[in-house]
């Protein structure tokens, strides 16, 4: 599980280091950042796809994605005795994301290249990625460290070796120096954070996929768009708890049953028999917030439960009173995955709120910068980034 959350100059990020449980729900005002903090964790779990900079590249490059302000406040611009002014930087650019659990940590620091180097002059560059052991990046913890190009490796006898030398700076070590003999650690924690999932707003509007019928196979994840949720709810009657999916669509439509139905060509559809109707309906014509809901059911049942599972927003489009039975079904996820919700809606999240270990962050945003509020800073978790 992970413990801490830590981002730095992203967006309105400009310090932020987040205390995390086994159910988190992350909300605030519209503008405090929760977007922000949402994106960078995905920009986070692409460093194990090897795509980190490409994501920050379709965002506009790093000068898009850099907090905008000075580097600090000091304590008269916080109290309104001075305004906020430019000042000359003390330290380079620097964009950094990184976690830690009780086994292992990460982090990863990306800049700007050598000037006059390259044609790709605002490509982000990684600067410095580090793997070590325990909750805090400590000299004595540190398994493998990135330094420009080159990797290294501590040993068994506590020795470093080069393992690349010739690293691209816009390749995370994450993809290739991630060998099971060589470099264990880089292997298991990249393997890990491709297992993250991470769920934004599925369609259901009268084009989606999730409305037509689809070829069927096993598919014990549901896809990110919801196509597959018919193979999806099949998966979990075959290999998964086919009593909890029938009792979660009980819960939020009581007497309603869901099934499958295939055709000869081999695709299948979802159905819904509800109570006082005559035949069942097909997921074309559900309602939107039927339909999203039954996709929350898929994506929650899943029988391959993820370490981490990441829901932005999962409201929409739900009424509110499909918001108490929502909340059951992520406390339940919760059982079997770390989760990490943001949302807006204040019914979920005071029933998820009940919930055991639930912890809930509330963002607030100050001189432009998101800070978590009533966090004293002798609270914050202990966090060290690598130095460049």
């Amino acid at each position: 599980m992970l413990t801490t959350l830590a981002i730095a100059n992203y967006r309105s990020l400009r310090d932020l280091t987040v205390p995390l449980h086994q159910l988190n729900t992350i909300t605030g005002a519209n503008g405090s950042g929760k977007s922000n903090l949402y994106r960078a964790l995905r920009l986070l779990a692409e460093t194990a796809q090897g795509g980190a900079t490409a994501s920050l590249a379709r965002e506009g490059g790093l000068n898009s994605t850099l907090w905008a302000g000075p580097e600090s406040f000091s304590r008269a611009v916080r109290s309104g005795e001075q305004p906020v002014q430019h000042a000359v930087p003390k330290h380079p650019v620097n964009l950094k994301l990184g976690f830690a659990g009780d086994d292992f940590g990460y982090a990863i620091d990306l800049g700007l290249p050598v000037p006059g180097t390259s044609v790709f002059s605002l490509d982000p560059v990684i600067k410095r990625e580090c793997i070590w052991s325990g909750p805090v990046l400590r000299p004595a913890a540190a398994l493998v460290e990135r330094r420009g190009a080159v990797v290294s490796c501590r040993r068994d006898d506590g020795k470093w070796e080069v393992i690349a030398s010739h690293l691209p700076g816009f390749d995370s070590m994450m993809t290739h120096v991630a060998d099971p003999r060589n470099a264990p650690e880089v292997a298991q924690l990249r393997e890990r954070i491709r297992g993250w999932r991470f769920y934004d707003h599925f369609r259901t509007d009268s084009g989606a996929p999730a409305r037509l019928p689809q070829v069927g196979t096993h598919t014990p994840v549901l896809g990110n768009d919801g196509a597959d949720l018919a193979a999806a709810i099949q998966t979990i009657r075959e290999i998964g708890d086919a009593a909890a999916l029938d009792a979660a669509v009980d819960d939020a439509f009581p007497g309603s049953r869901i099934r499958t139905r295939g055709d000869e060509r081999g695709r299948i559809e979802l159905e819904m028999l509800q109570h006082g109707l005559l035949r069942p309906l097909t997921s074309a014509e559900l309602s939107d917030g039927t339909l999203r809901y039954l996709l929350w059911i898929a994506a929650l049942h899943t029988p391959r439960p993820p370490e981490l599972l990441v829901l932005n927003e999962p409201e929409t489009s739900l009424h509110p009173d499909l918001l108490p039975p929502l909340a059951r079904l992520i406390a339940q996820a919760a059982t079997r995955s770390q989760v990490l919700v943001v949302s807006h809606a204040t019914r979920l999240i005071a029933a998820l709120e009940r919930s055991a270990d639930s912890h809930s962050i509330m963002l607030e945003k100050t001189l432009g910068e998101t800070t978590i509020a009533g966090l004293h800073p002798l609270d914050k978790p202990a966090w060290r980034w690598p130095a460049r």
